[in-house]
């Protein structure tokens, strides 16, 4: 029945990576079934037969589909199937996508649609790193034009080597998370998270991989070599050269003085007029112009401005806004903007600016997830925002996009590594990136406000971060770098390299590539470059703004008491229905929470009422000890005292004589009912009984002020 059926295999890190074709998908351009260990990914490529009209953009698509059987786990959702993609799959289809997208032909406008279905997972063997080689493998077998294949291997420094594939338990020990995808020749994608890395360790970690990487590309291309089918003709939709050669006579020279600027608003109202009148000029020799000659004109004027600052920036060393290769834009950070915010910070780079918000809550406001791998909360979280107005556009919000949620993570992972443990700690935080204004590097930017908003909290950071970028021209053999690219650098440049990290070292990377990869000295300059970057942003802009951490959270952030109590006694404190927490919440007004080893976690934004449910609670939990001042209610009066409850069960006798530092004639003179004092445990007899003292309590609070 399945008479196409093949298997291939080769041995990664250790472990097989099977690939199984000619039996599942067969409709698809291009389809595989990749195994890594157990893990199990469901890879296919798909093209429409005709190109869609009226783009200048390659319509590609990847989705990373995350399906919960593959760990045996029921969606938690009320509907009980998968929804919309999480977090997680959505950043593993943008990793995916990078490396992918540069390796198509220029002018294929045909929708070509990814899909990796995760179908079982094998946490010693990464899905992502299964989900992109078998993205490279449906490509490469399939007839769709593509120049890879590519191959990806994750890298993980443990006890100071580095560990190709690492496992589970390797993970959770490893300094690095770096996933590297590469060519047969070159480096074509790089994504980490660190631990303060060294620019050495980086920079070796990411050849190590690139060596196993072309290991793989040799394995993939013997798979092609024996089922490969013949790439399909397609309509080229290259820029007509001649219409393309007319624009460059007529507009190059206002071209060249419309960009000539530091001030991208400038630079949008001088090129306005610059297309006006081409339009004006090209509509009188065209004058059926249709959409598709319209799209033809826009794309040629995108493609001469990309002409004009390649040619400046190869040829001349000349930047659009006048700046040196290696000179930043002008820098600028401030904190405490905002009145009733927990901590908040603004950093301006040029005409890229970015205000955090950081807001500290109680553990039990930390995310829960829904996911295929192990992790189920989140406590430190942060999320970035980039509306219209930041680029002068005028759009409604949709809510965010996969950028804004790449960039949110890129941020979240640059700063994880600084951020105090819950025991250090005990708050959930979470941080938000509003890009108020827009020319470019805004993730760095967010990455450098994060830092400013989070000192600005009170959170005891370890260190500072701050997050730069860098960008690439090259043309045949020459290349050149340039520290903090804008917006237009970005747009035509070949690399947005973007490093973030302490003094100390890098805590993330994220490299977006236009071409077909780095050489090994373009990442060693690039690496070099951003590490005086970002420490002239740490000495000079952020430290000098706020020198360090507030040594107190903001008088509207919750503070937090901990403490432990014995797990046996955590019933108790929860009560029948969770009665007496409920009764402590509400007689407080702080927020409690407990965790099953016996932690418990106190906020309230009045310090006293986090400290007054924490005597309710250890009068609960703890046994009550001679000299201890508790807070307690009147139950019962009689004519020789009052008894008084000063834990849920526990009860006392508060004696006439002890009700009072003068001498009290009735009871009912000075408590009733319902009262809450203060009284001090003075004695417990041989019998068990206990009693209390209200004068001592009194007299204990009075030598305290």
């Amino acid at each position: 029945m399945f008479e196409s059926y093949k298997t291939f295999s080769c041995e990664i890190a250790g472990r097989p990576l099977v690939v199984e074709t000619g039996k599942i998908a067969q409709l698809a351009n291009g389809s595989a079934l990749v195994r890594y260990g157990d893990t199990v990914i469901l890879a296919t490529a798909t093209a429409s037969a005709k190109p869609r009209d009226g783009i200048d953009f390659l319509p590609l698509s990847v989705d990373f589909e995350e399906r919960l059987y593959s760990v045996g786990k029921i969606p938690g959702s009320f509907l009980k199937r998968e929804g919309r993609p999480t977090e997680k799959a959505i950043l593993t289809s943008r990793v995916i996508d990078r490396p992918v997208r540069p390796l198509f032909p220029k002018d294929l406008r045909n929708d070509v649609c990814l899909s990796l279905t995760v179908m079982s997972v094998d946490p010693d063997c990464s899905p992502e790193i299964t989900a992109m080689i078998g993205a490279s493998i449906a490509l490469s077998i399939s007839d769709i034009p593509w120049n890879g294949p590519i191959a990806g291997t994750f890298v993980g420094l443990v006890d100071g080597e580095f560990v190709m594939n690492p496992t589970k338990a390797q993970r959770e020990k490893s300094l690095l998370e770096l996933t590297v995808a590469s060519s047969a020749k070159k480096v074509v994608m790089i994504e980490a998270g660190a631990k303060e890395v060294s620019d050495k360790d980086m920079y070796d970690a990411i050849m190590a991989a690139h060596k196993v990487n072309c290991q793989i590309v040799e394995f993939i291309n013997s798979i092609v070599a024996e089922i490969g089918k013949p790439k399909f003709e397609y309509p080229s939709c290259e820029v007509d050269h001649d219409l393309f050669e007319a624009i460059k006579a007529y507009a190059m020279e206002a071209v060249q003085s419309a960009l000539d600027t530091d001030d991208k608003t400038v630079r949008d109202e001088r090129l306005q007029v610059v297309y006006a009148d081409v339009f004006e000029h090209f509509g009188e020799i065209y004058p059926d112009m249709d959409d598709a000659t319209t799209a033809m004109i826009n794309e040629c004027m995108y493609k001469l401005q990309k002409y004009v600052v390649r040619r400046w920036l190869l040829d001349e060393q000349k930047r659009v806004d006048g700046r040196r290769m290696d000179q930043m834009r002008p820098l600028a950070a401030e904190v405490g903007i905002l009145p009733r915010t927990h901590g908040s910070g603004m950093f301006t780079r040029g005409q890229t600016q970015v205000m955090t918000i950081a807001t500290l809550g109680s553990v039990s406001d930390q995310q829960m997830l829904d996911g295929i791998d192990d992790e189920e909360f989140k406590r430190y979280m942060h999320h970035y925002n980039m509306p219209a107005y930041s680029v002068g556009e005028a759009k409604a919000s949709r809510g965010p996009g996969r950028r804004e949620i790449g960039h949110g993570a890129l941020a979240e992972r640059a700063l994880e590594p600084v951020i105090p443990s819950v025991e250090e700690f005990p708050y959930a935080i979470r941080l938000v990136s509003e890009v108020v204004s827009s020319n470019g590097s805004t993730s760095q930017a967010s990455i450098c406000g994060s830092t400013l908003a989070l000192m600005d909290a009170g959170v005891p950071i370890k260190s500072p971060v701050a997050g730069i970028s860098c960008g690439l021209i090259t043309e045949e053999d020459r290349w050149m770098t340039m520290i903090d690219i804008q917006g237009l650098e970005d747009f035509f440049g070949d690399m947005d390299f973007k490093v973030a990290g302490t003094k100390e070292g890098i805590t993330a990377i994220q490299m977006d590539l236009k071409i077909d990869g780095l050489t090994p000295e373009i990442i060693k300059n690039a690496l070099e470059t951003t590490h005086v970057a970002r420490n002239h942003i740490i000495d000079e802009v952020i430290l000098k703004a706020i020198p360090a951490p507030h040594e107190d959270v903001s008088a509207w952030a919750p503070k937090m008491i901990t403490t432990k109590i014995d797990p046996d006694k955590i019933s108790e404190v929860i009560g029948k229905g969770g009665k007496v927490i409920q009764k402590i919440c509400a007689d407080t007004g702080a927020k409690v929470d407990i965790e099953d080893d016996g932690s418990i976690f106190i906020a309230a934004v009045d310090k006293n009422a986090a400290y007054a449910a924490l005597d309710m609670i250890n009068a609960i939990a703890l046994d009550p000890v001679v000299g201890t001042v508790y807070t307690g209610t009147v139950t019962r009066l009689m004519t020789f005292g009052a008894f008084v409850e000063f834990a849920p069960g526990k009860e006392g006798l508060v004696h006439i004589s002890k009700l009072d530092k003068k001498r009290v004639e009735k009871v009912e003179d000075v408590v009733s009912v319902g009262d809450v004092i203060k009284v001090k445990l003075i004695e417990i007899d041989d019998k068990g009984r206990i009693n209390l003292s209200r004068k001592d309590a009194l007299e204990e609070v009075e030598s305290a002020e």
